[in-house]
């Protein structure tokens, strides 16, 4: 027969008085962080006025400041130690009356566990325990296992409100000394509101994530947006420091399989969890998502064992030299410089695995937050090694590999369209652009970022396609020295040998009020390289009649690619007004000439000096000829 009297564990239950009776002056009292923060407990630590509870340590990875009076730090009963600068810290470290260990976050639990931190006592968040006598840690894992292991006494606080999770939470009963019962909700956190801008950045961020990569989510607008771009992936995985509500709406979608990963493979991973009600509810007992500690989630080593790795983050302030700055303040709960690091190297390790910093390009006050450089400015990185790709809702600037030239190129691309001209003076005086660098204002609004678009060809062949950018200019000089005398000839009727950079700057920096140039890129986002290019151009912007040429790298000739630019060229044309194309081919030029007859579209052609001169009438079909 089943024992069903009352657990034994009830008997551990006592007020939170006598639960701090045993506690001596100069002790080391281990918080749970953030949503597992065990509020009760730590309110009447703070309301006490008992002769033990003097000059006290309390050491907690990330204080949100709710149950931890400032005011009691200032009055000597206790002194805060954290790792995290964010939230409220960061003022209060600016004050002196915060401490503050500078600390990567995968080197913490060796720390505490080497004892260079000691832990006296531990506070920790926990769960009802369940019939075989264990409670779950729920929300916030982090280091709590390994502080409970260094305290002395252990006090856990009961809390009904949060779920019970898997993964490395489960604690028995009887390695607390006491137990008591919470009066208080969990920490909840609403959702973020999001408006255009976000969405648009976030719309962005998601163009780079293809199927199968894992993803790492924080908190804020970002996030909030990003979660409704990728809920049309496949096989997205996530191994993430936070699991939020965007994240538990992307799974919810079937977006997440948690299949491709090479670490905890068919689940998700976090270390905390912070949210709405409606997200507990959720991982209540949801074998879908497993919590672990940081030593396991900020291990670079760990999170590298998952292919394609997008360590995406949100930044204040990004420079020409592809530098950023981190949120400061009050109320961040984003990463720093400190708490990323991990996440950057567990991203280069990864294969296919990539970093991202993502940033409107203006703030609430209409101020740019691309700049020509973060010196002086707070809480930035120097890591510009490490990122591959800076977003705002104006594009996306690659710049892994790039020479500072060409990073600057591609950061004045994604600024506010108001703010590029005195970026780019400010460049040039700066000498980081050429002297004889060309900018054309009246372009800034009417780049088409919206002709983006993928497409796979013979050979599974995947290309990806935009409008051309002056930062294009290395790779179209590289495609054209790619080219045989014949391919340069059939192009531009003269035997070519070079292209400096006077002529091809001219050849990139598109106005797009008369005219239109596309190129095709494959590879990976990030770093892909140009394989072929077709553009239409009018005399005058009010023009109907352009002249439209396409160059495709020889290597990938006869797949289709100039088929499908021009069919592309058509459409864009014909939605901007445009009723004529014409076209001079050499009469030697059979492909490109099946080119145009592929194309679908009426034309005439003269022969005349071996060359054909062409007439293609947008605005009629083959049936009216």
């Amino acid at each position: 027969m089943f024992n069903r009297s009352e657990p034994t564990w009830k008997s551990l239950i006592v007020s939170p008085d006598k639960a701090f009776a045993d506690l001596e002056p100069g002790m080391n009292i281990f918080l749970g962080t953030g949503p597992g923060e065990p509020r009760t407990l730590v309110k009447h630590l703070m309301a006490s006025n008992a002769g033990n509870l003097r000059d006290l340590t309390l050491i907690q990875l990330v204080s949100l400041g709710d149950a931890i009076s400032l005011h009691e730090l200032t009055s000597q009963k206790y002194r805060l130690k954290t790792f995290f600068s964010g939230w409220v810290g960061s003022e209060e470290i600016k004050e002196g009356r915060v401490d503050l260990i500078p600390s990567r976050f995968a080197k913490i639990p060796e720390l505490i566990e080497s004892k260079r931190i000691p832990i006296d006592v531990a506070l920790v968040q926990i769960t009802p325990p369940n019939e075989a006598g264990y409670s779950s840690l729920g929300i916030a894992v982090d280091v709590a296992r390994l502080a409970m292991e260094q305290a002395s006494l252990v006090i856990g606080e009961i809390n009904t409100q949060i779920p019970f999770t898997y993964g490395d939470t489960f604690i028995p009963v009887s390695d607390f000394d006491f137990l008591i019962q919470s009066t208080d909700d969990p920490i909840y956190f609403p959702r973020w509101t999001v408006d255009d801008v976000f969405d648009k950045v976030a719309e962005n961020v998601a163009s780079i994530i293809e199927d199968g990569s894992c993803i790492a989510f924080t908190l804020g607008p970002l996030f909030e947006a990003l979660s409704k771009h990728l809920i049309k992936k496949r096989h997205l995985g996530v191994h993430s420091p936070f699991f939020t509500d965007p994240l538990m709406d992307i799974v919810k979608s079937g977006a997440v399989t948690n299949r491709r990963k090479g670490s905890y493979r068919g689940k998700s991973l976090a270390s905390y969890a912070f949210g709405t009600p409606e997200l507990m509810k959720w991982l209540d007992r949801n074998p879908m998502v497993e919590f672990a500690g940081i030593d396991k989630i900020f291990n670079p080593l760990e999170i590298s064992r998952n292919p394609q790795f997008i360590c995406i983050l949100p930044a204040r302030k990004a420079d020409l030299y592809g530098r950023i700055a981190f949120h400061t303040g009050k109320g961040n709960i984003s990463a720093g410089p400190v708490e990323a690091a991990d996440f950057l190297s567990g991203a280069e390790l990864s294969p296919g695995g990539i970093t991202v910093f993502a940033l409107p390009s203006r703030n609430l006050k209409k101020e740019p937050n691309v700049r020509l450089s973060l010196d002086g400015f707070p809480n930035h990185s120097s890591l510009r090694e490490s990122i591959d790709m800076i977003i705002t809702e104006y594009g996306i600037a690659n710049i892994a590999s790039r020479t500072v030239r060409e990073r600057a190129q591609a950061m004045i691309e994604i600024a506010h369209p108001d703010d590029r001209q005195a970026l780019f003076d400010q460049a040039k005086k700066e000498k980081i652009l050429y002297e004889d660098q060309i900018f054309l204002q009246e372009s800034t609004h009417l780049y088409p970022s919206e002709v983006s678009t993928k497409q796979t060809f013979k050979n599974n062949t995947a290309l990806r396609f935009r409008a051309i950018k002056p930062s294009d200019e290395e790779e179209m000089r590289r495609l054209f020295y790619r080219f045989s005398d014949e391919s340069v000839y059939y192009r531009y009727f003269s035997p070519i040998k070079t292209m400096p950079h006077a002529k091809m700057q001219e050849y990139v920096c598109t106005d797009y009020s008369k005219a239109m140039s596309i190129v095709g890129l494959i590879g990976d986002p990030g770093s892909g390289h140009i394989i072929a290019e077709a553009r239409y151009v009018k005399e005058r912007s009010a023009s109907l009649e352009a002249d439209v040429a396409f160059v495709v790298d020889e290597e990938y000739q006869g797949l289709g690619i100039a088929t499908y630019l021009y069919k592309m060229l058509i459409r864009l044309a014909k939605e901007r007004g445009v009723k004529i194309f014409t076209s001079d081919v050499l009469s030697s030029n059979s492909s490109m000439m099946k080119v145009f007859e592929k194309g679908e579209m009426p034309f005439k052609a003269r022969l005349e000096g071996g060359i054909y001169h062409l007439i293609i009438q947008l605005d009629k079909s083959p049936a009216d000829v």
